[in-house]
């Protein structure tokens, strides 16, 4: 559980300090790349470290696998784009609440891509998320019949984030389900170490080819970079621990306490305040998706 709550912290951290890097001058592709730029050597490191110490040596990788690194990666850097742009126009505690909607979309992806069934108790679930969606959908100062007041900016990037997570998620998990040999912690670090090398090269030759002054920007703001970078790394180390010790419906229901993270940074950092529809949604979107992960 303590695992869990410092995984949960440090992504809420990350968010955090990418929002700062946005509104300090970065790009919102140069804020998405801070997270990739000081990550991706140490869990190369760990990775190989792990693998020397534990004797497993490297393994063999199927077709698939790097179909699902590609894939899982560019879903992975769409999808933080799509948080970090949000945060532009909705406040911290919205936008990581818009993005836990990849819990929802995740059993749907889960379903067309590897087969994954749905339950009864799933679908009910899926329909109270949709309802808590509506609610934050519903800006607090917007004006005008409720079906154009969803339908803006803000809900799009929310919901393409999430679907873009839900697409990520389920492509790691299939990256890591295609290497036959491992125990389940060394599957998971190839898989993540092949995935960082990807996302770090692709938006390395995005930068350089359309926003090549980002570059520069990211190298001036290495103090903000390596803050995200450092709190991805321990993040995603600190999930991938917990799921080796855990089930992963426990572990993904008490991760939802990033939303309370969120929350309490949204207040003292950014001094943001939450109306009382954004609550109504949020606690809906809260119980939907901790009802979800108790089943999967």
């Amino acid at each position: 559980m303590l695992i869990t709550c410092l995984a949960a912290f440090a992504n809420a951290l990350r968010f955090m300090f990418q929002k700062q890097l946005k509104t300090a001058g970065l790009s919102t592709a140069g804020a998405t790349f801070a997270r990739f730029f000081f990550a991706a050597p140490f869990v190369v490191a760990i990775a190989m470290i792990y693998a020397k110490t534990t004797g497993q040596g490297f393994p063999t990788l199927p077709r698939q696998f790097w179909l699902y690194v590609i894939v899982g990666g560019t879903s992975q850097i769409l999808a933080t784009m799509c948080v970090v742009a949000l945060f532009s126009l909705r406040n911290f505690a919205v936008g990581i609440t818009f993005k836990k909607t990849e819990v929802l979309l995740s059993v749907f992806i889960g379903f067309i891509i590897l087969g994954d069934g749905i339950s009864l108790f799933a679908l009910i679930a899926v329909f109270i998320g949709l309802g808590g969606v509506l609610l934050l959908a519903d800006p607090p100062q917007a004006t005008g019949a409720w079906h154009h007041r969803i339908m803006n900016k803000a809900v799009l990037l929310g919901l393409t984030s999430g679907l873009f997570f839900g697409f990520s998620g389920v492509s790691y998990r299939g990256a890591s389900l295609s290497i036959a040999e491992g125990d389940t912690f060394y599957r998971a670090i190839v898989a993540m170490g092949f995935v960082v090398i990807f996302q770090f090269v692709t938006m390395l030759i995005w930068l350089r080819l359309r926003e090549a002054g980002q570059i520069s920007l990211v190298l001036r703001a290495w103090r903000g970079v390596s803050l995200v970078g450092l709190t991805s790394m321990i993040g995603t180390m600190c999930w991938f621990t917990a799921f080796t010790l855990q089930s992963a419906g426990y572990v993904n229901a008490v991760g939802q306490i990033e939303l309370l993270f969120s929350i309490a940074i949204g207040t003292l950092v950014f001094g943001e305040k939450i109306s009382a529809r954004e609550w109504q949604g949020l606690m809906l979107l809260t119980v939907s998706i901790v009802m979800l992960v108790l089943v999967i």
